[in-house]
């Protein structure tokens, strides 16, 4: 089964959740002071750009993953619908740590909250490429076994770091919000890079599978 379906649908559930984000940010309320009310929004400006890194660079990720995963199955199927649920529910999460921070109190709270569910969506972009990548059972011909377990520790980083940042959160928020903010900064580019991937269509073992699976 080719991957084509699978990013498609993707796509629009990214570009779906990234749009959703701006949508927490509230209008000031008439008979106010604009430019005072648009500083006191700060939080939500900070929660905004934060989710918008993290969408991104999954997104980002993501369609890089499928330079190299040339087929999928059922399975794969499943764990990217998995996947996708978390990324459409960021949104929430994003408003809980914006309201948390203009309120002033239960910062922590909100703040491992929200990397709770980084952490989650991490684990299962991680599972995606570990299950595509064991035995090479779904990836491309152009990449060598060593490249792919490069690729697996890499990825392994992310839920790693995200869990810490999740428990910091508790203690010190702030430092926790710095933590997602890095380490966003970091998948923002996929180092693995998908420029040196060939195209599917010239590998002449992907067509034969692709033709095989019709």
């Amino acid at each position: 089964m080719e991957t084509t379906r699978l990013e498609a649908f993707s796509d629009g559930v990214f570009a779906i959740a990234i749009t959703l984000l701006v949508l927490e940010i509230k209008v000031p309320p008439p008979d106010t002071v604009l430019g005072a009310e648009l500083l006191h929004l700060w939080p939500s400006y900070l929660a905004y750009v934060v989710s918008f890194l993290a969408i991104g660079a999954i997104w980002i990720n993501h369609h890089a993953m499928f330079y190299h995963i040339v087929r999928v199955d059922g399975m794969l199927l499943l764990l990217n619908v998995l996947h996708l649920m978390l990324i459409a529910f960021l949104p929430f999460p994003t408003a809980v740590l914006a309201e948390a921070f203009h309120r002033g109190t239960d910062e922590p709270v909100a703040a491992a909250f929200y990397g709770g569910i980084l952490t989650i969506i991490g684990i299962f972009v991680t599972a995606m490429w570990q299950y595509a990548a064991r035995g090479h059972r779904l990836l491309g011909t152009h990449l060598t076994v060593k490249k792919a377990r490069q690729i697996s520790r890499r990825f392994l980083l992310g839920p790693i770091i995200y869990a810490i940042a999740t428990v910091v959160a508790l203690v010190v928020p702030w430092l926790a919000v710095l933590l997602y903010i890095l380490l966003n900064l970091f998948y923002l580019w996929p180092r693995w890079g998908h420029r040196h991937a060939p195209s599917h269509i010239k590998d002449p073992s992907i067509s034969r599978d692709r033709s095989e699976g019709d």
